[in-house]
Parts: C-alpha cells; structure tokens; sequence
C-alpha cells in the first residue's frame, strides 16, 4: 500500500502582506500529478492545512478544488485531514459529511464517551487499496488543546497517579495512548497502523521564525516513545522542517513551500510512504518545486548588498506573480536615510519582489545589546513570569501559569496571529512593503 504524508500547508498566508495564491496553487497542481504518477492509495494532510483560524474564501476555495480534483482522477483515493494549531478544529469539520462522499475524512477535534473515555472510533480511518480491501487504519488526532485533554474528561483514565489531571503534556500522552490501545484492538492480521499527529516531539528541529509555539513554547513536546512498534509509520505535522525523529518511521514531512525567508534553504517535500501488510517496506523524499523563488541577501554592508542584488538573476518574462521574493539585510555604520532609495534603485527595472529591508545599526554598548537580546530571547511566557515577580516579590504559581498558557492560546486562536505580532511593536530596525 502507498501513502503520500504532507502537511503544514498554510493555505492562505499572507507573506509580509502578500498572498501566495499562485505558489499553493503551484503545489496543489503538482501534487494531484504526483498522486496520479504514482498511483497512491491515500493522502495524510497532518495539519496546518490553513494559515489562520478564519481563512479567506479563495484559500477554503483552493482546499476544496483540490479534494474533487483528486477524486475525479483517482476515484478510489482515501484523503485524510486533521486540523493544527493554525486551524479551527470547527471549520476543518464543518464540511465533513460532504467530504466524505468523495473518500476525504476530515477530523479537528477529539470528543469523549459518557465514561470519560476517548471516543476513538471516530479518529480511526479505513485506508483501502485501489480494490477497496482495508490495508491499513489511520490514527487521525488532530492538535489538542488545553480545554480538550485536561481536566475531569479524563478522569476515568488509569494511566497512573503520576500523570496530574491538570498537566497539558499528561493529558496529550493519555490521548495517544487510548487511541493507540483502540486502534490495536480494531485492526486485523495484515493491516497496518498509521499514526497522524499535529505535536512537537522532543528532539526535533525547530524553524528559527516561523513557527507559532504550541502552548508553551517547547515545553509541551512529547515523546517519540510514544509511538510503540506496532505503529508502521508516524506522520507528523507542525515543524516545519523535514526530518525524521530518532527512527525512519516517525516523520515531519515537512512544509511544502517556505513560510519565511528563514526557510529558504530547508528541504521542502512530501513523503511517499510504501506499507508491506504490517509493516514499513519504504520512504522516499519527494522534493516540491519552488514555483516562486525566494533570496535572502546580506546581512552586509551595503556595498556588498548592492553588488550581490545587481548579480541576482533577473528574469523579465516572469508574470508577476512569479517574481522572487526578495529579503535584503544591511549592516550600518551609522544612520543611512536613503537606504531604501539606494536599494530600490538597484532593483530597478528588474523583475524581483522587495519584500523586507532590515537595517542593523551597532548598539549603543554592551548592557543594550544584552537587554535587547533577552527581550527577543524571552518569548510571553517568561516576559510574563519576570512581570509577575516583579510586581509581587515572588513568581507565579502553576495555576498561574497555567491561566495565562490558556488566555494566550485564546488570543492565538481568536486572532490567527503569532506571540511576536501580540507582544510586539514594530522594529526600528526593519520596514516591510505593505
């Protein structure tokens, strides 16, 4: 049985205020061809498939053109969606009932039985082959939530006294493991189990910008452990860097396209995953086409920069929307106020897309560029800690703590943004083309 694991597709993201329609069309077109070329029997989609919680209508338009299209060219393809962190758990449901006339399963929240116990059944997909014999289950677990895995929901859980109620990672590790243990008892010789997860494992590589904290800020990965042998394959969601985690069968695939220029560089893909009855036979990295080319220049001093943009590649014929995206760094000695003027100047005429300048000026002296450090460093949670003990002469307890984790994923969710857009004003030392 073959599988294509993607996620973190960010459908709809605007990038330093422009849309990349056009890229995730790109993507979406190149992927219902892979599909086809290679004959899959089922898509997993772990997450992110959205960029905000409330996305715009050409983005949901693009997602739903994108699960008839493949429908229409390969009629017997399971596809399966969960939700993450960047999703409404609600709106990636919503459609589901539609959706799954056409083999596409949907999954944005987990829901409990009357005894307290996960409802599990509902998170267990089918994977059939092209003769519509059920090959392989699928662990569909959406992001979790605070409010979703703490609490007296879990109650009847007999995990043991260690685990407190209360605890976010606790509640997390539970849900796995009832979701396994039912998956285990479903499946049959000969069927394989996929788990498809939207977490942050501990031991992963992190992007340097991009990525928004879950709840907080690292400290709620999850053990690789977690995932017992019997599980064939691990597909991951959230980090946006492709990798495996300690063994070949656990997996991010990765984000197809970058999502910052810190990301240029990264491996972008999907993962074909090849299944024998029980077990792993195989992966493959299958690299995704840029279809707009992104370039980072600098951070160096201007005359440099100017020279690396004059040797930039230029190509006219490009639609513009097909025109590279373009961060430019400067190093100063001192004030230059027609930076700008000087950079656009060099871009004249050429077929690129200027979307941020930043300006590095030297600090005014050692503690400054210490105090600045640490604020960038800090990140809300530890700003807010700091804040606390400073006003009332001791830090904050757990209960806290935990408030404030769950006020601020509030603000997250409600707003799509990211904690540096909250806590932040903007940077003397970068402008952004609107």
């Amino acid at each position: 049985m073959k599988l294509i694991h993607t996620a973190d597709w960010h459908l709809g993201q605007s990038f330093h205020g422009q849309e990349r329609h056009t890229e995730h069309r790109a993507f979406l077109n190149w992927l219902l061809d892979t599909l086809e070329e290679r004959q899959a029997d089922a898509l997993l989609v772990a997450g992110d498939i959205f960029d905000v919680v409330n996305p715009s209508l050409r983005a949901q338009e693009l997602l739903f053109h994108f699960i008839v299209s493949a429908h229409e060219r390969l009629p017997t393809l399971d596809i399966v969606l969960i939700a993450g962190n960047h999703d409404s758990g609600n709106r990636i449901e919503l459609p589901a009932p539609l959706m799954r006339r056409l083999r596409t399963h949907a999954l944005g929240r987990v829901s409990w039985l009357d005894d307290g116990t996960l409802d599990a059944e509902r998170l267990l997909v089918p994977l059939t082959d092209s003769s519509g014999e059920t090959r392989a289950w699928c662990l569909a677990l959406p992001f979790l939530r605070p409010a979703e895995v703490t609490g007296a929901s879990l109650a009847n859980d007999d995990h043991g006294p260690d685990d407190s109620l209360n605890d976010y990672v606790a509640g997390i590790t539970r849900v796995h493991r009832q979701l396994i243990a039912a998956a285990e008892a479903r499946r049959q010789t000969g069927q394989a189990l996929v788990a498809m997860s939207h977490a942050h494992l501990h031991g992963a590589a992190v992007s340097e910008a991009s990525e928004r904290p879950i709840v907080i800020g690292g400290e709620e990965s999850i053990s690789a452990a977690l995932f017992p042998d019997s599980i064939a394959y691990v597909a991951l969601g959230h980090l946006h860097r492709a990798q495996q985690v300690g063994e070949a069968r656990i997996r991010y695939s990765g984000s197809p396209l970058p999502l910052d220029f810190s990301e240029v560089a990264y491996p972008h893909q999907v993962v074909e995953v090849v299944l024998d009855d029980e077990t792993l036979a195989a992966t493959e990295a299958l690299p995704v086409p840029r279809p707009v080319a992104m370039h980072r220049v600098g951070p160096a001093p201007l005359e440099q920069v100017l020279a690396e943009l004059e040797a930039l590649e230029d190509a006219p014929a490009l639609s513009r929307d097909r025109w590279p995206w373009l961060e430019v760094r400067v190093e100063l000695d001192s004030p230059t106020p027609d930076l700008r003027a000087r950079v656009e100047a060099a871009l004249e005429g050429r077929a690129l897309r200027l979307l941020r300048l930043e300006r590095r000026l030297p600090r005014a002296g050692d503690d400054d560029q210490k105090t600045r450090a640490d604020l960038e460093a800090l990140g809300p949670r530890r700003l807010f800690e700091r804040t606390w003990e400073k006003r009332w002469g001791q830090p904050p307890e757990e209960d806290v703590l935990a408030d404030f984790d769950r006020l601020r994923q509030d603000v997250l969710d409600a707003d799509g943004t990211s904690d540096d857009n909250i806590l932040a004003e903007p940077s003397p030392t970068e402008e952004a083309r609107p």
